[in-house]
């Protein structure tokens, strides 16, 4: 047997992986594939990249792609959600604030630099014309210290998956001011380029086995129902959720990686223009 240790946010997209692993579809190959979850998100998996802790991981699109810029040395084996990521953009329920606009000067919880809610906060600040030398971050980690830091004003704002966060705005904990769509693909599969080269058979096989699951995703019977008993989510809002996601079983292109490396670069957030071959591996 082969070990892979994958990391993954711990939310209804990697769904497909639980029910693979459940399945024996990867063990019965030879494969024991360990998943972690990250509850704190692609911060806290680009350093577990970097630190060897994890072989694969399924993270943002614009997080890896800034830290591979960085130095992370890991590359990007492929996309897995190809449709936009839905941001909520949510204020504490008493926060005076009443719309995106006025957040301009206000402080953004993040879970950590690099992460996910941190290019964001800053892709937003570019679209509507603020001031990015101007944003004030607050370090949460995790969704549940979010909460505790808008809810004790630590922060003002905080960025997440809309509907993750669905529920604690249901329950009057959040309100959410709007959302706010990633310009790019929501999550790829991308691994240490180690790891890679020394068992390219094996990530094949991990990679042929998720394709095959999120191929026919939507086509298993009940699934809605499935969804949303696991993560605790309103039915209604699984099956909209559902309408906007679309897995992938493709390489990421060239242009799409040009596109995020180049907003990335003009918000200062990576120091030089790679060339765009050189964030992917293809096995």
């Amino acid at each position: 047997m082969t070990k892979i240790r994958i990391g993954g946010v711990p939310e209804h997209f990697n769904l497909p992986w639980h029910l693979a692993i459940e399945d024996g579809m990867f063990a019965s190959q030879g494969i024991e594939l360990e998943w972690i979850d990250f509850p704190e998100g692609t911060g806290a998996m680009n350093k577990a990249l970097r630190d060897k802790e994890i072989d694969l991981a399924v993270i943002l699109t614009g997080g890896i792609i800034k830290d591979i810029a960085a130095g992370n040395p890991s590359k990007i084996l492929q996309l897995f959600v190809s449709s936009p990521l839905q941001w909520g953009v949510h204020v504490a329920a008493n926060s005076k604030f009443k719309s995106i606009e006025e957040l301009e000067n206000a402080t953004c919880a993040i879970s950590r630099y690099g992460s996910g809610s941190h290019v964001m906060a800053y892709v937003q600040a570019e679209q509507r014309g603020w001031n990015t030398d101007n944003l004030d971050f607050e370090v949460v980690n995790t969704l549940e210290n979010a909460i505790t830091t808008l809810t004790n004003g630590s922060a003002d704002y905080f960025m997440w998956e809309h509907f993750t966060t669905k529920p604690i705005v249901d329950k009057g904990i959040f309100r959410r001011l709007g959302d706010f769509p990633t310009p790019w693909s929501c999550f790829v599969i991308a691994g240490r380029e180690d790891f890679i080269d020394e068992n390219s058979y094996a990530v094949q096989i991990v990679l042929d086995t998720i394709n095959t699951v999120t191929g026919d995703f939507k086509n298993i019977p009940s699934i809605d129902r499935t969804l949303a008993n696991r993560y605790e989510q309103q039915l209604d809002d699984i099956q909209k959720w559902l309408s906007l996601t679309s897995w992938s079983q493709e390489q990421i292109s060239i242009e799409e990686i040009k596109r995020v490396q180049s907003r990335i670069y003009k918000l200062k957030m990576i120091e030089s223009i790679k060339e765009p071959s050189s964030y992917i591996h293809d096995i």
